[in-house]
């Protein structure tokens, strides 16, 4: 049947009045909160239509779009943590694109209602296990060794737990250290720390947001199972230079930022560097030497009010190396370097594009002998990633993201472990000989998040992920949906339901005398790792927001995990996908958070209650064993008082169960071998079968901040940072290893602590 021509032209043009009727019917306004000195973009500063009690934040670029419906007057309430207030009335308003610039609180000299500033984005926004870390707590909290540190203070969250002691190393609800996803300015880092890990490599100086997303992925992100940490360097100040410096036990830093063009563009560079081998050499005799430095550099350029290009890089390195008298030596060098250029247009006031170009390459040696055995490993990751995002917002009450991304990998894997041949040195490897990995990882997405009614909300998405490499190609679908209902202003129930693959993978290398891992890529043998994970949550506020509460409980199912099988011994040529064993993991668990932000005293308290474990069917005879990481109970209390207006101080309290480890059922005397170790092999017959004592510390430290005056001319802000880790010198395990007593002749497990009370003492100016 053939249908009229005339009626679809009438029928067309109908629909066209219709939508041009009702986007008449509303207003649009878009554009950045900022702030009011810098002109630094704000991220999830709020933006509130007090009229129609409807709202919206800004994204990671400090942009934002409100439809809402037309009326004589709009009434706006932009607010940003620390930061006054603002109200905006438009009389008769029509579609308006602004910048919104917001006074910080410590520039204001009047007294400021605080209350205007607090929202309740955690109560109405649907997603959950989100959380974003105020810079300014991240400063204010005890550190160790003078040295601010952003993954530390993540592992005083609920769901995440911290590794080795001392160490920056951190897992989220039951997964692994390579199943979280660590970005800076959207490059990877595969390797986030210094000091074999005893803090983190990102300089607090030159970080403007931090947001942690632990398994509620969004569409937009994926390659992981347990989390995404999401960290954005500030783009400089774009009204006046600025320069901040410091100085540690450990190291020095500076960052330096200004205008290129005032109010149009800017620059940051802030840089780090170690000098710990002037406290190490008077007291090794050169036989120990360690250095590190890392360097961020960003530049931004207002193109126009519709585009803005932004140039990113980071480097970061360590090098460390100890000759002894016998038994250990070693060499290590490790380091990432990253490199992104990002391009946001608009098009009209309701989408938003971003398209990025990103560079991060990241490595790993290490050489290390023990006795007569040696090991060599490499480990090697370059990346070549393009992406591009679009947000729409298609009405008050609908926002629509879609996009795509593209990786190619390139991985260099390399271990040999032997004993060292009688004639001649043991054998080293290099880097350009190492047989290279290739694979291409892509996805596309869409996502949307629709306010339903006043009480409910849902955030669902579609992420198609697909994988060619090592001879296979997978392709997945990973649905992800988040809903939220409130049962008052205060108080809403939250669910999710998330599905995520990872195709990287780090396989512990229990086999060097210093831990190392190898970073493999997946492939016909290996196969991605697959999660599903689902969660609910009561969230609830008080006193005006002012207090926010949660109750989060979540399951999570693993599969496709990789382990080296038992009692692998990597040698030269060895095929290091025929050595692995596939298993699965399990985890579930409750956590309790509360938090204050407001008011001289602030912080928060977090107590998980979880259970995580591994099946291998090659391992432990098949049976479910605790997963190494696993701790049943972990809390964790924060806060910070102000004393005075230049004194505060912090303090923080950890307390965990103890972690797993393995005990042997017996030993066997091996005579002409086994030198490694001391001529006994052990009987294991189960895996992680005991577990270390209860961890606990405290930390507390004082700040005293102070405007001074150089040449009583120049102004400028200094301050002293005293602290104490470990206050009352706790001995928490760092590991058990096994000897036999002297006297009695009977088999012992003797336990090794690692840090002690460590006073520190940090200095730090800004003008």
């Amino acid at each position: 049947m053939q249908i009229n021509k005339t009626y679809l032209y009438l029928v067309t043009l109908c629909l066209q009045m219709i939508l041009v009727s009702a986007y008449a019917q509303n207003v649009t306004v878009s554009g950045y909160v900022k702030d009011a000195v810098s002109k630094e973009a704000l991220i999830n500063a709020s933006i509130a239509d007090l009229d129609h009690r409807t709202g919206t934040i800004t994204n990671v670029y400090g942009y934002f779009s409100l439809t809402v419906k037309k009326t004589d007057t709009l009434h706006l309430l932009i607010t940003y943590s620390g930061y006054q207030g603002l109200r905006k009335i438009f009389i008769k308003p029509q579609n308006t694109q602004l910048d919104i610039l917001l006074q910080p609180l410590e520039n204001v000299l009047n007294e400021v209602k605080v209350s205007a500033n607090r929202n309740n984005d955690n109560v109405v926004k649907p997603q959950m296990g989100v959380i974003d870390v105020p810079v300014k707590a991240i400063k204010d909290l005890p550190v160790l060794l003078g040295e601010h540190d952003i993954l530390k203070t993540l592992q005083l969250l609920p769901g995440v737990q911290q590794a080795q002691e001392g160490t920056s190393g951190f897992y989220v609800r039951g997964g692994n250290l390579d199943q979280n996803l660590i970005l800076l300015d959207e490059a990877t880092i595969y390797n986030p720390n210094h000091l074999f890990g005893l803090f983190s490599t990102f300089n607090v100086n030159s970080v403007n947001s931090v947001k942690l997303i632990k398994g509620d992925f969004p569409a937009e992100y994926g390659g992981r199972l347990s989390s995404i940490l999401d960290i954005t360097m500030k783009e400089g100040n774009k009204s006046k230079y600025q320069t901040e410096a410091g100085i540690g036990l450990l190291s020095a830093n500076v960052t330096f930022q200004g205008p290129i063009q005032k109010n149009k563009s800017s620059f940051i560079v802030s840089a780090r560097h170690s000098y710990i081998n002037l406290l190490l050499h008077p007291l090794t005799s050169n036989t120990t030497s360690y250095t590190f430095y890392d360097l961020n550099a960003k530049v931004n350029f207002e193109l126009s009010t519709r585009d803005h290009l932004f140039i990113s890089g980071f480097k970061g390195n360590d090098d460390a190396a100890y000759t002894g008298a016998n038994s250990l030596n070693y060499g290590i060098n490790f380091g990432n370097t990253t490199g992104t250029v990002r391009w946001n247009h608009l098009y009209g006031s309701k989408v938003f594009s971003n398209t990025s170009l990103i560079y991060n390459d990241y490595h790993l040696q290490l050489g290390s002998t023990q006795t007569s055995y040696y090991e060599v490993l490499y480990t090697g990751i370059k990346d070549l990633n393009a992406k591009s995002d679009f947000t729409a917002v298609l009405s008050p009450k609908n926002t629509m993201k879609f996009g795509f991304n593209y990786i190619y990998h390139t991985l260099s894997p390399a271990s040999v472990s032997a004993k060292v041949p009688k004639k001649g040195n043991p054998f080293s490897i290099n880097p350009d000989s190492i047989p290279r990995r290739y694979s291409n990882e892509a996805a596309l997405y869409i996502g949307d998040e629709y306010q339903i009614s006043d009480r409910l909300s849902v955030n669902y998405g579609l992420r198609l992920p697909f994988f060619i490499g090592g001879g296979k190609t997978y392709t997945f679908a990973e649905p992800r949906i988040a809903a939220r209902y409130s049962l008052n202003e205060s108080t809403s129930l939250k669910g999710s339901y998330t599905v995520s693959n990872q195709f990287v993978h780090l396989i512990p290398n229990s086999t060097a005398s210093l831990p190392a891992d190898i970073w493999l890529s997946s492939s016909a043998l290996i196969k991605p790792q697959h999660s599903t994970q689902v969660s609910f949550g009561l969230f609830k506020n008080f006193k005006d927001n002012e207090i926010e509460t949660s109750v989060e409980a979540y399951y999570k199912q693993m599969d496709n995990q990789v382990l080296f099988k038992q009692g692998t011994q990597i040698s030269t040529g060895t095929n290091l996908d025929q050595v692995l064993t596939f298993g699965k993991g399990k985890s579930y668990g409750i956590e309790f958070f509360a938090k204050k932000s407001f008011g001289r005293l602030t912080g928060w308290a977090s107590y998980t209650l979880s259970k995580t474990t591994q099946q291998f069917p090659e391992l432990n005879f098949g049976n479910p064993f605790p997963a190494s990481f696993d701790r049943r109970h972990n809390l964790a209390l924060v806060g910070t008082y102000e004393l005075t207006k230049n004194w505060t101080m912090s303090a923080d309290f950890v307390l965990t169960s103890g972690r797993p480890y393995t005990l042997p059922a017996g030993k066997v005397i091996v005579y002409g071998d086994g030198s490694l170790y001391d001529n006994y092999y052990y009987d294991y017959t189960s895996r992680n079968n005991s577990q270390l004592g209860t961890y606990n510390r405290l930390d507390v430290s004082a700040s005293n901040r102070k405007m001074k005056k150089l040449f009583h001319k120049y102004p400028y802000e200094r301050e002293w940072t005293f602290g104490f880790y470990n206050i009352y010198s706790r001995a928490n395990p760092y590991f058990v290893y096994l000897t036999v007593d002297a006297a009695t002749k009977k088999p012992q497990a003797k336990q090794v602590s690692l840090l002690p009370i460590i006073p520190s003492v940090t200095y730090s100016i800004k003008f």
